[in-house]
């Protein structure tokens, strides 16, 4: 939808009386079935989606504001406005709320929310009646006046009556007309009167009424009326502060008169809220609702107006980073654009978003990086709440621009160092732009707010940045006050004394490794970090003490949560001088952990390797067991049928036929030689059949049994045979005599080709 017109701006006002933006997007109105009537519907411009869907009610009061707003009520405490771009789209939608709602769309509120009460009441009145009688606007009548305005403030339809006399008959311009001359005349008695006058006439909470009293010919005179307080002895003179005090200055002159005029009436009213009107009561904090409304779309439109501006913005940036610029139009600068900023608090999120993006382009940053190292406090301190403003919005943007800064030879010209030396060297007793400037860094450095989707390496590639280029500069301080100094009194050979800042630099790391994050645990063990903490345990002997307490606590906060690479390193390269501690128990049972994880690790091991023997093992193709096995079958009918028991003194001759067959078929049983272990014991692989290689069973298999077979160290080791029919007993196997060495290296050679072969070819059965 291209039509300008109907582009809208949905806002809601919170608890806290402010207003909270919606979102952007295209009203119109139409028929709507499940409401029953003629609605309006607000369609985001992104998306489609609907912001809005509301009844325009015959009995709901809608007030249209400055030209571009429309504020109503749907239910208690739930106040909507719609901020048009242009005046024809808001007069279209007013002509047809008021159409629906059969009233003229010359006033600008439709009708007042009154209880029921009320309500009869003003049915029973004549139609004559819709205006209040204003008694003659002259000095002799001020006391009737004011007592008419105070007295219609608690009844909503005295109240608009009286608001549509004052703006029917031109009485705010009279009013201020006498106020003039009572001034003159210094007739305390009638000012009194027209303070309460004007002061009612805000209460009445009308924008018509608004734009007239804060109009340029009239609001200083409106001023001036709010001087005369009953209460004070004597008269303010915000007059004299608006006009001589509080001086305008334009840091680039604005050429764009409308704009300029708005930047006046804004400052004007919201110095009306905040220091002239006094604090409203329970009973009157309600009143001044629109008067918030006044002031909060007047900042948006600055803003806008001033962000559309791109050659004021361009100019305002090379006067702020020009060398030849001077201090005081630098301050002058710095401090439009804090204000700048804080008017951009009422834009709505995306608007917000494209105003930081403008800035950011333009070199705020750099600009920033320049003036919060100048030695003028009030420059350092705006310049801050302009990066806190940044810091908020979008930590990322900040750490982005950080990253792509150029590496000078010194680390301290950094933006982020910069912050950290303004921290570190705050001259405020109080330390409270120091306590600003912590915040906005831990903000940057939280790992918790760099999970942004668009950016998955931000984590590492920030923390990499910080450690290497800001950290020294963070904890400089912390190291100069834990440097260690010879304790002359206690110690005449020069042994080192605890410093008291020691248990803060602890506290420091023990809340570091509390978060059990491997990044960090990497980086104390590559520093050796635990040197020191050691240290400082074993000087500080056997004394009970806090210090003991706090290293103690902390080793056992290890030995608990089981951090398995610092447990490793403590006891690796620190054991041994903590094994003689033994009136608490937290080193033997790091030690225990320490022994539990390497046993674990060795298991682990001895499984790899087992795993990866199984998979070389069965290198042999099926061709090759199947003619091993009936090789072998030949031989047992040769030998005739051989017992499942056979007694040692059978043992030499079938050792010899055994032996002539095992140099016949020495070439096609390479792999079922036995290996030694790392432990000195033999291994033994057999394979029998080519049934049993490839997995299979027939229906008359039995099941695979093992034999164990003692090596020359006395270790066992278990091996699987295949039962098939009895052939070779596996416990003459254990029994070979093995070739000499020469004979064995070759064999291992060959074996090394074999196995480097059977992982190419795919195993059988698998």
């Amino acid at each position: 939808m291209s039509d300008t017109r109907r582009r809208v701006k949905v806002y809601t006002l919170n608890e806290d009386r402010q207003w909270d933006d919606r979102g952007t997007g295209h009203v119109s109105s139409a028929y709507v079935e499940r409401l029953k009537g003629i609605s309006l519907l607000v369609r985001a411009e992104s998306d489609g989606s609907l912001l809005l869907e509301s009844k325009i009610s015959p009995n709901t009061a809608y007030q249209k504001q400055q030209d571009t707003l429309i504020v109503w009520s749907e239910a208690e405490n739930y106040d909507l406005a719609l901020s048009f771009q242009e005046k024809a789209g808001c007069d279209e939608i007013w002509e047809k709320i008021c159409q629906v709602q059969g009233k003229d769309p010359a006033l600008e509120i439709t009708q007042d929310p009154i209880d029921e009460s009320e309500e009869e009441r003003f049915d029973e009145m004549p139609e004559t009646s819709h205006l209040a009688e204003l008694p003659p606007c002259e000095l002799a009548r001020l006391e009737e006046i004011a007592d008419l305005v105070t007295s219609v403030l608690s009844s909503p339809i005295r109240r608009e009556k009286l608001a549509l006399a004052l703006m029917s008959e031109g009485y705010i311009k009279k009013l201020l007309q006498l106020f003039r001359a009572c001034e003159d005349l210094d007739n305390r008695e009638g000012l009194h009167h027209l303070y309460e006058i004007v002061r009612g006439v805000l209460f009445l909470n009308k924008a018509a009424l608004f734009e007239v009293m804060f109009s340029d010919d009239c609001i200083m005179d409106v001023v001036g009326c709010l001087e005369y307080d009953p209460a004070l002895v004597q008269p303010k003179r915000h007059r004299e502060f608006l006009t001589k005090t509080a001086k305008f200055k334009e840091v680039i002159p604005i050429t764009d008169s409308e704009l300029r005029q708005k930047i006046h009436q804004t400052y004007r009213v919201q110095y009306i809220q905040d220091i002239i009107l006094p604090t409203p009561s329970v009973f009157e904090e309600n009143f001044l609702s629109t008067l918030t409304s006044f002031i909060f779309f007047n900042k948006v439109e600055i803003v806008s107006m001033l962000q559309e501006d791109e050659k004021f913005l361009t100019e305002v940036f090379a006067q702020l980073t020009d060398e030849a610029t001077e201090d005081s139009k630098r301050r002058e600068l710095v401090n439009f654009f804090k204000e700048f900023c804080a008017f951009s608090q009422t834009l709505q999120p995306q608007n917000r978003d494209a105003f930081f993006k403008t800035l950011a382009n333009l070199g705020i940053l750099p600009a920033l990086e320049i003036v919060m190292g100048m030695d003028d406090l009030q420059v350092r301190a705006a310049a801050t709440d302009i990066f806190s403003y940044l810091v908020e919005f979008s930590p990322s943007l900040v750490r982005e621009f950080v990253m792509q800064e150029p590496q000078q030879a010194d680390d301290d010209v950094l933006l982020i160092n910069v912050v950290i030396k303004q921290m570190i060297c705050d001259s405020d007793p109080e330390l409270g732009g120091a306590v600003q400037l912590m915040g906005l860094l831990r903000t940057l450095i939280d790992p918790e707010n760099m999970l942004a989707p668009t950016n998955k390496t931000e984590k590492t590639e920030f923390l990499s940045f910080f450690y290497k280029y800001c950290m020294h500069v963070l904890t400089a301080p912390l190291l100069a006050n834990t440097a260690e100094e010879p304790n002359e009194r206690d110690s005449p050979e020069g042994s080192v004394k605890i410093n008291p800042v020691c248990p803060g630099a602890l506290r420091f790391m023990r809340r570091i490794i509390g978060l059990k994050d491997e990044y960090y645990n990497r980086y104390i063990i590559k520093g050796n970090l635990f040197e020191p903490v050691i240290n400082a345990l074993l000087d500080n002997g056997t004394r009970y003490n806090l210090l003991n307490s706090a290293i103690i606590e902390l080793f056992e906060f290890i030995k608990v949560e089981d951090i398995k690479s610092l447990i490793a390193h403590i006891v690796d390269n620190f054991y041994k001088a903590l094994e003689s501690i033994e009136y608490v128990q937290t080193f033997k049972g790091l030690k225990g952990r320490y022994e539990q994880e390497k046993d674990r690790q060795t298991q682990r091991l001895s499984r790899m390797r087992l795993n990866a023997s199984r998979y070389r093992r069965d290198a042999r193709s099926l061709e090759d067991e199947e003619e091993m096995w009936f090789n072998e079958d030949e031989d047992e009918e040769d030998e005739g049928t051989v017992e499942k028991g056979r007694s040692d003194e059978d043992f030499p001759e079938n050792y010899g036929k055994y032996m002539e067959d095992k140099k016949v078929k020495e070439s096609d049983d390479k792999e079922n030689l036995p290996k030694r272990t790392p432990t000195g014991s033999f291994k033994f692989t057999f394979s029998h059949s080519a049934g049993a290689a490839n997995g299979s069973s027939g229906a008359n298999s039995k099941p695979a049994t093992s034999t164990s077979t003692t090596g020359p160290n006395g270790s066992t080791t278990k091996a699987a045979t295949l039962p098939a029919t009895p052939v070779v007993k596996t416990g003459l196997v254990g029994l070979v005599d093995y070739p000499d060495d020469e004979e064995e290296e070759e064999d291992e050679e060959e074996e090394d080709e074999d196995e480097q072969s059977a992982r190419k070819r795919p195993r059988l059965g698998s």
